[in-house]
This record gives structure tokens, C-alpha cells and sequence, in this order.
């Protein structure tokens, strides 16, 4: 994730893109014009339009003006409005009338179909079809799965959208997120190709566009829920499917069995595969159980793995879903591997268990990478499963752990060890009641616990770190420890109700290029307590809020961040819904 040299200075033509989406706070008053318009709009499709008396002629020019009107209106809440504008246009002309579920369609499938395009480039053009270095055919190797993950996502979204848009907000807006986060991923895949830097820049123009219209889609999305939550179309039916008590459990691990499997040991629960290294299971490895399990699967599909080293590395594919991973305990059961960045490993491929299929449950088991911090980038666990749970796990590492990259995910009780920003990602996260490590990094580097990597506004992620605890490993005399530096430009991390520990660096955060941060991110403590907990010497970063009311700050806690609206009724590892 971070540059061979984990402290170097980003790119400027990088930081330059990433700084042109700062322009959002200037377009207020177009955003309130516009949000009218777009209310309007909305009120129409809800209530099921207003009809006109007019005469046939009159009725085609104001559908017209009518169109392009509603076009610029809902364009002008994009961070792209030029290109929104540009790419919508063609299709509402060919339209007699459209509704706010029509413009967002548009819009994705205009994503979709340069998304194509620029796989196709990745594939078929001259600058990425003469690569020799083999870091460099890995990127490229790391992209192609990527943006099929992106296609997949925006897919996901137009086939919602297509039976029930209002009913769904919260997953797309997670896969609308997830879909920008892989391109953006393909694109720093090729950041630490030293000897070719033009296949940075090249990947990075070949997405420009498909990356600014899912972008679009995003905030089309994002503001029609504020309008249709605005006038209360949803609010009260959102607020009835809410959680009723403290402890609730994440729908994702849904039915009754779930919440069985989760509250008896190991051996006791019935699983449908057994994996031991000393032959008395099934099978003698987790690729060989993984592999025997259902495509697809809308049922629990239990793997129980015996303690013992697991020297391999895992990946449970993206046609894998509703996993559970089971082992007799963290320090136990142990999944063992070694990929790492110096070694030509690109950071997206390092992990030693990787998570791609929805759903996925791991319990009582730990991930360990042992590259060793001279290594640099090398993962422990990667997630990018939707909806995906860790309970009473254990990730251990050093530099970049735990990958939590996209969608929503969940972890409880688990330990976490590393040194430079060891949780890091751009998943909607909470991390429940873990125990979070720092341990000694290699001569010259410093200690960062996060690095979280929100790139657009309306993405709805972040790291939320909720009643943990954050203590040194082992002796950490003369090394600084910082909570996170801001990896994007509007980096989103909060640490609530942790226990802080002293070796904690008084400023608390540490930017990542110059002295300071962008004015975009949105970093936060609240009601931390330990000797590391105190504020007085904190930084001073306009992104930093010391003194949020519990309101805001709640909007980080289980309940409103990272449930689906499909998750509420559901149950298995117990956590807290809110402060």
C-alpha cells in the first residue's frame, strides 16, 4: 500500500488528481438549488408523476426543457458535472420522460460500458502488452481481477435498481463505493513499479473516465437518498426495521443455525467438512476444502479446520459464498504464509487469506504473514467480501496487516499486530473490542496503526475502532506510534471508547506528505480513555474533530455504518449496536 520507502512523498500528478475533487464545499449553493429541483423530481416518481393538460406540440418542448433541466440539476451535485452532463445527454434524448430510478441507470450503465472499454485497453493496448518485469505483469495480473470485481459490483447495483431502488440505498451505495475502490486499486497497483513509472500514469489515464462516471453514480445515488430520506418517504420505515437492544448481531450470518454454530465449541458444531494436517479429516488442507465447497451457496457451508500450521495461502473465491471457517482457536489454528512486496508480490496478492465471496465467517483461527518487517507490504488477512465477520481472530504481521479493502465487514475480538499501517483499506469497518497491537518496526520507520483510504466524498466507508485496546508489543522505547496518517485525500477514521496506551505520540496523527492534511479528511476521538487518550497536543488538522457531539459520532457505530437494510433482522457474533 505504502511506497517502498513507507515515509516518501506521494506523486505529485497523483496528489494533484486527488486534489481537484476538494471543489465540493464550493458548490453549496447549487447543491441547495439543485437539491430542490431534484426533490421535485423525486416527489413526481413517488406519487407517480403529475399529469398535463397540453397539446401534443407544447408537451415535447417542455419534455425537452424538462430533460435537460433535470439533467444539469442532478449533475451538478457530481464531483464531475461536465462529464456527467456529457455522458447522460445522449440517452435522456432519446427518453419522452425520466425519473430519478431512470437518470441513475443511465449513469451506471454509462459506467459499465467504459469500465469495458478500459479493461479492453488493459488487454489489447501496445503499453501494457510489452511488459517485462514480472512486479510490473503481476499489477497487471492484479488490475484484470480488479475490475472484473468492479463490473461485477456496478452489475450488482443496475440489477437492484432495476426491481427496487428505494429499498436498497445502503447496498448501493456500499457496491457503488467498492466498484470505485477496486479501479483505484489498479491504479496504485502499478505506483511501486520502479523502473516503468509511465504505467502508472498510463493505467491511471486509461481509468479516468470510468472512475469519474462511477463516481457520478455514486453521488446520484448518495443524493437521492437524502431527498427521498429528506422527506421522510423512508425514514420511518428505516427507523421501524432498526435494532431494538444494545447486543444485536450482523444479519449477514442470518439464520437461527448461524447463531447456534457461533455459541458452541468447535467439535460440538456440525460442520460439512473437516480439515487436519495429520489425516483424521477430510481433507489435509483449506484449498482442498474450499474447493469442494458449493458455488453460490445460500446456506452455511461449515469448515472446520484442527489445530495445527497451515503453511499455504487461501483464497476463498468470489463464487464462494456464506463461508464459515472454524479452528480450535487463534494461537491454534494458524494459516501461515510469507508474499511480501520486496520479494515481487504486489500488495492486492500478499495476503496470506484472502476473502472475496460474500458472507464469509472465520472464528477461532489465526492469519499470519511472516515476510518479517524488512519485507515491507505483506498481509496477514485481505477482505473484500461484502458482509463478511472475524471473531476471535488473530491477523499478525508487520507492515500492512490487515487489508480490510471494500465493502462492509465486521471484526470482534480479535488481536491485531503491526507497525506501519497495519489496518488499513477502504471498507465500511468496525472493529469491535480487539486488541490492537503495535510492535517494533525496522530501524528508521515509525509506528502507524491506520491508513484508511476514502477517495471520494460519497463513498460510505471508514475505520471504526470501538472499544479496543491499543497497547504496545513488546519495547517500543524510541519508536513513535501514531493512530494513522491519511492515505486519500478524504481518509475517514474514528477511535471511540479504546483504551489508548502512553507510548501513543502526543500529536496523535502523522500526515503523509508535508506537515500537515487535507482539510478533507474526517479523523476522530471520542471518549478514549488510557494515558495515550489525551487531546491537549493533538494535531492541528481541520480534518481532526476532538469534540463531536455522541450524534455524529454514532453514525461510525454498527447500527447505522455498517448494516445493509436486508441485515437487521439477523443474528451470530454479539456485538454493540451503538456507543
Amino acid at each position: 500500500m505504502a511506497s517502498l520507502n513507507p515515509w516518501g512523498k506521494l506523486d505529485e500528478v497523483q496528489n494533484e488528481r486527488l486534489m481537484t475533487r476538494l471543489k465540493t464545499r464550493k458548490r453549496i449553493t447549487i447543491i441547495a438549488i439543485s437539491s430542490i429541483v431534484l426533490v421535485s423530481i423525486i416527489v413526481g416518481a413517488v406519487v407517480g408523476g403529475v399529469s398535463h393538460n397540453k397539446n401534443k406540440s407544447s408537451q415535447q418542448n417542455d419534455n425537452v426543457s424538462s430533460m435537460a433541466s433535470t439533467i444539469r440539476a442532478v449533475c451538478n451535485l457530481t464531483l464531475y458535472p461536465d462529464s456527467c452532463i456529457s455522458s447522460l445527454s445522449p440517452y435522456a434524448a432519446k427518453r419522452n420522460a425520466l425519473k430519478p430510478q431512470d437518470i441513475y441507470k443511465m449513469s451506471v450503465l454509462v459506467a459499465l460500458n467504459e469500465l469495458s472499454g478500459a479493461s479492453d485497453n488493459f488487454l489489447k493496448s501496445e503499453t501494457f502488452n510489452n511488459i517485462n518485469d514480472p512486479a510490473a505483469a503481476k499489477a497487471l495480473q492484479s488490475c484484470h481481477e480488479l475490475l472484473s470485481l468492479a463490473f461485477d459490483h456496478l452489475n450488482d447495483t443496475l440489477s437492484i435498481a432495476e426491481s427496487s431502488l428505494l429499498d436498497a440505498f445502503d447496498d448501493l451505495r456500499t457496491w457503488l463505493s467498492s466498484a470505485g475502490t477496486y479501479q483505484q486499486t489498479c491504479i496504485d497497483s502499478f505506483e511501486n513499479i520502479t523502473s516503468n513509472t509511465a504505467l502508472w500514469k498510463a493505467a491511471g489515464q486509461n481509468l479516468n473516465n470510468s472512475t469519474r462516471y462511477t463516481s457520478n453514480s455514486l453521488a446520484l445515488i448518495s443524493s437521492l437518498e437524502n431527498s427521498i430520506t429528506s422527506l421522510g418517504a423512508i425514514g420511518k420505515r428505516r427507523r421501524l426495521m432498526g435494532f431494538g437492544d444494545d447486543n444485536e448481531y450482523p444479519s449477514w450470518l442470518s439464520s437461527s443455525n448461524d447463531r447456534k454454530l457461533l455459541h458452541k465449541s468447535a467439535p460440538k458444531i456440525k460442520v460439512n467438512v473437516v480439515v487436519a494436517k495429520d489425516g483424521s479429516g477430510k481433507y489435509k488442507t483449506i484449498k482442498a476444502a474450499l474447493k469442494a465447497a458449493p458455488e453460490k451457496s445460500k446456506k452455511r457451508f461449515v469448515i472446520y479446520v484442527k489445530k495445527g500450521v497451515y503453511k499455504e495461502n487461501v483464497r476463498v473465491e468470489k463464487t464462494k459464498w456464506n463461508i464459515m471457517i472454524i479452528g480450535d482457536g487463534k494461537d491454534a489454528t494458524i494459516v501461515s504464509g510469507n508474499r511480501n512486496f520486496i520479494d515481487g508480490t504486489p500488495t492486492f496478492q500478499s495476503a496470506t487469506f484472502a476473502v472475496f465471496g460474500k458472507g464469509f465467517v472465520a472464528r477461532d483461527i489465526g492469519f499470519v504473514n511472516t515476510a518479517g518487517a524488512a519485507k515491507h507490504q505483506a498481509v496477514a488477512l485481505m477482505s473484500t467480501a461484502d458482509e463478511s465477520v472475524f471473531y476471535r481472530c488473530k491477523m499478525d504481521a508487520f507492515q500492512d496487516t490487515l487489508y480490510a479493502h471494500s465493502n462492509r465487514q465486521f471484526y470482534k475480538e480479535c488481536d491485531i499486530y503491526g507497525t506501519v499501517d497495519f489496518i488499513f483499506g477502504n471498507s465500511a469497518v468496525v472493529i469491535q473490542n480487539c486488541n490492537i497491537l503495535p510492535r517494533r518496526p525496522m530501524n528508521g520507520q515509525q509506528n502507524t496503526i491506520t491508513a484508511q483510504g476514502k477517495v471520494d466524498p460519497n463513498q460510505n466507508t471508514g475505520i471504526s475502532i470501538q472499544n479496543c485496546s491499543v497497547m504496545p508489543w513488546g519495547n517500543l522505547t524510541g519508536i513513535n506510534t501514531f493512530l494513522g496518517r491519511p492515505w486519500k485525500n478524504y481518509s475517514t477514521t474514528v477511535f471511540m471508547e479504546s483504551n489508548l496506551g502512553g507510548f501513543i505520540h502526543p500529536n496523535g496523527w502523522m500526515p503523509w506528505v508535508g506537515t500537515t492534511a487535507p482539510s478533507t479528511i474526517f479523523y476522530s476521538e471520542y471518549n478514549n480513555i488510557g494515558a495515550g487518550a489525551n487531546t491537549n497536543n493533538r494535531v492541528n488538522w481541520q480534518g481532526l474533530k476532538l469534540r463531536l457531539t455522541s450524534k455524529i459520532v454514532t453514525k461510525f457505530t454498527v447500527k447505522p455504518f455498517i448494516q445493509g437494510n436486508k441485515w437487521l433482522p439477523a443474528a451470530a457474533v454479539p456485538f454493540k449496536a451503538g456507543l
